[in-house]
């Protein structure tokens, strides 16, 4: 880029609100797993949806391109710059306005700037519920979390991040604005536009803001954690929870032994809730339109009926909001907390439900023989067949040595994935990370036309190269 160029870029948002040295723009060149490294000589932060369109159209008029960066919070390198220095990041942190709340209508209109915590915060603040949950809910924001149409805890109940958008308003590449900020839940005027912009990574335009939907807030909520001997029986639980409870069944997470041992050595603040070690754990919450009574006897009914049974073998329900909290802690901390075992193999899959068990175990038997002293952390939604297939290295390995096993143990895990119907990315996207695998397993025809899309769209090829396809 040379210096003219620059100068146009940043007379846009203005200097202030510009990086342009090495120091200054490190942050957003560092991905928080190690895995992928950026260079980029201009990092711009708009203000506004209008300064955005006039970055993209200066973009696609000098085919300068553009990586959009939100929380920097994504697992797959969706959000980093290549090597080659050529792009500008573009991050959106500084619109994080909150334009509307409608209590009435159930919405809330936000900026794709605003920390997802904020947003529960707002909607909290207005008597209402905005489901969606992770573990990086401080520091996300809300345009990475649709454009990546992220998952968390909550999709059991409320379905995913796509499940809670109404409308979109998107700039594309050429610096069109797509005013789609609909707020209605009937709106049959042709093609769903706002479904091709989340998910997409940012490579068909940027989100600027969003119509989320919000949802009464549960008058009870109850949470419990339980010791079970088999993923076999957690899907039992499952079954059973999902009849006693119908809707009222907001999450059900399982966590292995090994899962609860790295977050009570490695996270602050987390302790085992129980005083005996078992081999897998489920995190269930309950909640209740009705009262907190009514939250707590459905648990209640559930857990007598569960360990007269044998499913449930020992557990604790928690006595306080602060105790739930706690709970929660130590399922959220789960992947953080592998990092200091050293190298980590991870997979974001999802199976059939029913498939769970069988998966597990038939994904063990390959890892092992590929390292047999690996240790499988496999923890994750089970009530949507979402896992977090991690692997950490054995005891005193080696970690590179470790992590070049990925070549040979990730294949093999993702062999069983499709052999069961499944994903290979079930919430955390494609990136960087999966591209080349996704043009092996998606389907052709689905391929080109998203390869057809792209090309329409973005025709000068600025958006968030090398990601996604």
């Amino acid at each position: 880029m040379n210096d003219n160029l620059r100068e146009k870029f940043i007379a846009i948002v203005g200097a202030k609100n510009a990086r342009v040295s090495q120091d200054d723009i490190a942050p957003y060149l560092h991905e928080w797993r190690d895995r992928w490294e950026g260079k980029s000589d201009l990092v711009l932060l708009p203000a506004n949806t209008q300064e955005v369109s006039q970055i993209l159209a200066l973009a696609t008029e000098t085919k300068t391109p553009v990586v959009p960066q939100g929380g920097h919070t994504g697992l797959v390198g969706g959000g980093m710059p290549d090597m080659s220095g050529d792009a500008i990041i573009l991050a959106t942190g500084r619109m994080n306005k909150v334009r509307n709340i409608d209590t009435a209508g159930n919405t809330i209109t936000v900026e794709a700037g605003c920390i997802l915590q904020s947003v529960q915060e707002a909607a909290d603040e207005a008597g209402k519920l905005f489901p969606l949950s992770l573990g990086a809910q401080g520091s996300c924001q809300i345009g990475g979390n649709l454009s990546s149409n992220a998952g968390g805890t909550g999709a059991l109940a409320y379905g995913v991040a796509r499940d809670l958008v109404l409308g979109l308003e998107v700039v594309l590449p050429t610096g069109e604005i797509l005013n789609d900020l609909n707020a209605l839940k009937k709106d049959n005027t042709g093609y769903n536009l706002r479904h091709l912009f989340i998910g997409a990574e940012g490579t068909l335009g940027i989100i600027t803001a969003a119509v989320l939907k919000l949802f009464p807030k549960p008058k009870g909520q109850v949470t419990a954690f339980l010791a079970l001997e088999t993923p076999a029986a957690a899907l039992e639980l499952f079954q059973t929870a999902r009849d006693f409870a119908g809707q009222s069944l907001t999450a059900f997470e399982l966590m292995p032994r090994l899962g609860v041992e790295f977050t009570s050595k490695h996270v602050d603040g987390v302790r085992d809730p129980l005083t005996e070690p078992y081999p897998w754990y489920v995190l269930i919450e309950v909640s209740s339109g009705e009262s907190e009574a009514h939250a707590q006897s459905l648990l209640e009914n559930l857990l007598e009926n569960q360990m007269e049974a044998g499913i449930v073998i020992d557990g604790a329900v928690a006595a306080s909001v602060s105790q739930s909290k706690e709970f929660w802690h130590l399922r959220e901390a789960m992947s953080e907390s592998q990092k200091p075992e050293g190298g980590s193999i991870k997979h974001d899959i999802s199976v059939p439900v029913h498939a769970i068990p069988s998966f597990m175990q038939d994904a063990e038997k390959a890892v092992l023989a590929i390292e047999p002293n690996a240790r499988i952390c496999a923890f994750g939604h089970l009530g949507d067949g979402n896992l977090h297939y991690n692997i950490s290295q054995p005891v005193g390995a080696d970690k590179q040595e470790f992590l070049a096993m990925d070549a040979v143990i990730t294949p093999a895990v993702h062999a069983l994935v499709l052999n069961y119907n499944g994903s290979i990315s079930a919430e955390h996207g494609i990136g960087q990370m999966k591209r080349d695998e996704l043009a092996e397993v998606k389907d052709p025809v689905a391929l080109d036309l998203m390869r057809r899309i792209k090309a329409n769209f973005d025709p000068a090829g600025i958006m968030n190269p090398n990601k996604v396809i």
